[in-house]
């Protein structure tokens, strides 16, 4: 299995891996008429071509035997975080189990933190019980639940998202303080800063004793914490505001 950039010439092999998918995924719960309308609207060829000539935009492919069986699609939203929006993950259906969804994930993942996002989200209806499998099986955390409408239909659509660090130079979450202490970093566990997120960091790997915090704007563990859970880093400043009373007193 190869992975590589999209293409222009790729587009007629997305659109199909892309119906064969969505049928595998919702033929259960959703019209096939309707994936069919979906599958002109949302994969429109001349949208998926400027899609991948847009430099902005991550789209992978995987290939196997030269023929294309899966890609992605994600893109970068600048909101008050840096977020990376993943729109599109498929794999055809006789080539799923085989670790190419988790492939593709990990380019589109590696892509986006270098593009320097906070976060990144995915969305998948929850008749997709497959889709939502994968992203729970891949660390992403469910964050909320919506109606969407798709044609005249209105299913139930989930939202995960990971947390993303966006430092280099450290490996698989283990820091050394000035004190000469090894301590790990939970990435997938952040309180948001004005300079930048700050991490829960452990006294063990197996996240069983509590050190404090790595601020995730100067990799510094100076973090100090008040009785109003206002928390500052005394390196460079990056500072969360207290926390506020429960709003329905």
């Amino acid at each position: 299995m190869e992975l590589r950039d999209a293409t222009a010439d790729d587009v007629d092999a997305i659109r199909e891996v892309a119906r064969e998918s969505l049928i595998a995924s919702y033929g259960h719960a959703v019209d096939e008429a309707l994936l069919a309308e979906a599958v002109d609207e949302w994969y429109d060829r001349d949208d998926l071509v400027a899609d991948i000539d847009d430099g902005t935009t991550v789209c992978p492919v995987a290939v196997v035997d030269d023929a294309v069986v899966g890609f992605a699609e994600s893109y970068v939203v600048g909101r008050r975080e840096r977020v990376g929006e993943i729109d599109w993950l498929h794999v055809h259906p006789d080539h799923r189990g085989s670790g190419i969804g988790s492939a593709l994930l990990e380019r589109v993942e590696a892509e986006l933190r270098d593009a320097d996002v906070d976060r990144i989200e995915a969305r998948v209806l929850v008749a997709n019980e497959v889709g939502t499998a994968f992203y729970e099986g891949e660390g992403y955390e469910l964050v909320g639940e919506r109606r969407v409408e798709i044609g005249e239909e209105t299913f139930d659509e989930r939202e995960y998202r990971k947390q993303v660090s966006r430092l280099t130079g450290i490996s698989e979450g283990t820091v050394e303080t000035a004190a000469g202490d090894t301590v790990y970093v939970a990435f997938d566990e952040s309180e948001r800063g004005s300079d930048g997120p700050f991490y829960v960091a452990y006294a063990d790997p197996d996240r069983e004793r509590r050190y404090g915090y790595f601020c995730g704007n100067c990799e510094g563990t100076d973090v100090a914490i008040d009785t109003m859970d206002r928390m500052e880093c005394g390196d460079c400043g990056n500072r969360r505001k207290p926390s506020r009373w429960d709003a329905a007193y």
